[in-house]
């Protein structure tokens, strides 16, 4: 069952047409439908093209969201070969949001890092709808540790809301976990490419995306905060999210220009939710490049290049 956002309305009306006329066609094989269902088709193709020609903003973050989007979890079965996952953070629990382990990417070794949002119900309530509490960044840093150790590239996948606000979490330290991993991200002497799979939110984001390589799909999001957050602070309404999510810069393309990103990777029409294993493979083909690339410079190098890139983040113009 296709699950449509609030702007796809009149598409659904047409796809769900075309269908009713071919269960009415398998009901009653006498009937010859197809070419009103196939001009149906045709339409329905024509909308979503006009519908993602030029997204809002505001749209794109709800495609972000999509619940059919492809998550972690399925980049993971998808892309890397012998993968292992490795648990727990060595000091109070295993963090269910976060899940990351040593695997292959074709014939390269790597540690790959992401947040996993879950697919159902009872996935997103275990995986706490991707928002990690401080052992799930301690559990990165564990990670990235080992991979540090052993020479091995890390790749993370942002898809989060930003960390877990909870009371528990803020006890246990959440904030220095971030900047643990945030620094631990800038620290590391091997190659570090990270991409923002759906959404990237706050220093929840941050923590895993400090990388040498930042890349975007095309209509995934990356903010220091969500518009309806942003809107409830700024105008005290969170019905303020359209004009939110206008000043906060958050799209792929926005970034790029900014240059806080440096790849953005494009999705089929209709975005990763209607063409899963094309997004997946373009991201497979981007980290493959990125990596090969990244591979021929020495670890002091990568950590230099890597600081300065952060360094020098926002600087562009102020000498003038």
């Amino acid at each position: 069952m296709t699950n449509y956002l609030e702007f796809e309305k009149p598409l659904a009306e047409i796809e769900g047409k075309a269908e009713e006329l071919r269960a009415m066609a398998r009901a009653n094989e006498e009937m010859d439908i197809e070419k009103e269902a196939a001009a149906l088709d045709r339409k329905a193709e024509t909308m979503l093209q006009d519908l993602y020609r030029d997204l809002t903003p505001w749209r794109k973050c709800q495609v972000a969201r999509h619940p059919d989007r492809p998550h972690c979890r399925d980049y993971i079965e998808a892309l890397f070969n012998e993968y292992t996952p490795l648990a727990g953070d060595r000091n109070f629990a295993d963090d269910h949001a976060v899940m990351g382990g040593l695997a292959r990417l074709g014939d390269m070794p790597v540690m790959v890092i992401g947040h996993e949002k879950g697919h159902d119900t009872k996935s997103r309530i275990e995986r706490n709808f991707g928002m990690a509490r401080p052992e799930g960044y301690r559990k990165a840093i564990r990670l990235m540790d080992m991979a540090d150790r052993f020479g091995l590239p890390v790749i993370s996948l942002v898809d989060t809301p930003g960390a877990y606000p909870g009371k528990g979490a803020e006890e246990r330290g959440q904030s220095e976990a971030i900047a643990r991993s945030t620094e631990k991200c800038l620290s590391l002497r091997v190659p570090l490419v990270s991409v923002i799979i759906g959404e990237g939110g706050s220093g929840g984001a941050v923590a895993f995306a400090t990388g040498n390589t930042v890349m975007m799909l095309e209509h995934s999001i990356y903010s220091v905060i969500s518009p309806e957050g942003c809107a409830s602070i700024l105008w005290k309404d969170a019905e303020k999210m359209r004009e939110a999510a206008e000043a906060l810069r958050l799209t792929a393309q926005d970034l790029k220009a900014l240059g806080v990103i440096d790849r953005i990777i494009s999705e089929p029409i209709g975005g990763a939710q209607r063409g899963r294993e094309d997004t997946i493979r373009a991201v497979g083909k981007a980290l493959e490049v990125e990596l090969k690339a990244l591979s021929e410079k020495k670890p002091d190098a990568l950590r230099k290049d890597r600081r300065r890139k952060y360094l020098d983040m926002g600087s562009k113009g102020l000498a003038a």
